[in-house]
């Protein structure tokens, strides 16, 4: 009895053995053959911008060290530090009495000297008439005629003299040169300042509009020069240290007149209008340049794009499988990129859900 219900144990347990298997064949199978959910995109004609990116440098349009231009002693300052002054504008006093006294010297002297010529004309014409009556020598109206003539053009020397003072008196007075912003006072009241000094008083930046200095590499005049030769005014971004904020948008103005053989690099030079004062002289920003657009391109997300030992492909679907596709890259902008050859407008390309795929493979379109 014990040696039968061994037995029939024994069958029981080989009948459910093979039940489970029988079962589980199927399900290995259908799970061989599920499809793989992807996303995927229509590939499309389009216009592709070409953007080149460069490390810059915010300068000021235009800098002026403001000096004195006659000597004596600093009175007023009219201007705050980091005020926003428009050009001239009152920034500082000389003491104006000393060139006050020069214009009234000057003044003097020539009230004085016209004096004297009236009289030296009265002469002369009283030595003709007596010349005319051959009661005088001809030499003393000659002599005469030259004092007069002397006279005369001693009269200019003073009002050259006039002329000075006031151009001194005018000087005593310091206005902006130009427009912008100033920055520290270099100079205290109540010191004697100096037309010779070289410090000046007060420096002056101007920063609308602002320019930005940056490098491309030579290769990129192929495409920057001709457009600026053509007259195309090319866009120019101007980025903070991290890329992620657009603090100005501006234009291409020149490119430098030589390459800098020890890199290789040109000096390219945008101007931004600046209203907003977002750009600030000596600030390091990130640049991107709008070099051209290319047009009606073949376009795929950049995600699409798959490196193999082959070099670039993508996986197309057709006929509901992915399918290896070889394609060279013409740029990549903007998470987009453009297809030289090898698809066609109209083909689907995945972009998600790749790392599951393989030549071949079923795929489910997720929508």
């Amino acid at each position: 009895m014990v040696f039968v219900a061994a037995v029939s144990l024994g069958v029981i347990v080989v009948v459910v053995l093979r039940t489970a298997r029988a079962a589980a064949a199927p399900a290995r199978n259908s799970a061989a053959s599920a499809a793989v959910p992807v996303t995927v995109a229509t590939v499309s004609r389009a216009d592709l911008p070409v953007r080149l990116t460069a490390l810059g440098s915010v300068a000021a349009f235009n800098t002026v060290t403001v000096r004195p231009r006659v000597d004596g002693q600093l009175m007023r300052v009219s201007f705050r530090e980091g005020q926003f002054v428009t050009r001239g504008e009152l920034l500082a006093e000389i003491d104006p009495r000393p060139f006050q006294v020069q214009l009234e010297q000057a003044e003097g002297q020539l009230a004085r000297d016209q004096a004297q010529l009236a009289n030296a004309k009265v002469d002369l014409e009283r030595y003709q008439t007596l010349l005319n009556e051959d009661s005088i020598a001809r030499q003393n109206v000659d002599a005469q005629r030259s004092t007069v003539a002397q006279l005369d053009a001693a009269l200019k020397v003073d009002q050259a003299a006039i002329d000075s003072a006031r151009l001194n008196l005018t000087y005593s007075r310091v206005t902006a040169p130009i427009s912008g912003r100033v920055g520290l006072r270099l100079v205290d009241v109540g010191n004697v300042v100096s037309a010779s000094s070289t410090s000046g008083l007060v420096v002056i930046t101007q920063v609308e509009p602002i320019a930005v200095v940056f490098t491309l590499p030579e290769d990129s005049l192929r495409t920057v020069l001709p457009r600026i030769r053509a007259g195309a005014s090319l866009p120019v971004d101007a980025f903070d240290r991290s890329g992620a904020t657009r603090l100005a948008t501006g234009s291409v103005v020149t490119v430098d007149n030589q390459i800098d053989q020890t890199t290789g690099t040109v000096r390219i030079k945008a101007v931004f209008d600046n209203h907003d004062r977002a750009l600030f002289p000596s600030q390091f920003v990130n640049v991107q340049v709008l070099a051209d657009t290319q047009r009606a391109q073949l376009v795929v997300p950049a995600a699409a794009l798959q490196q193999g030992p082959q070099g670039t492909f993508v996986y197309l679907v057709r006929d509901s499988k992915a399918v290896v596709q070889a394609v060279s890259v013409a740029t990549v902008e903007d998470e987009r990129a453009s297809i030289a050859n090898g698809l066609n407008a109209g083909d689907l390309v995945i972009t998600e859900g790749v790392d599951r795929l393989r030549e071949g493979s079923a795929v489910e379109v997720r929508r």
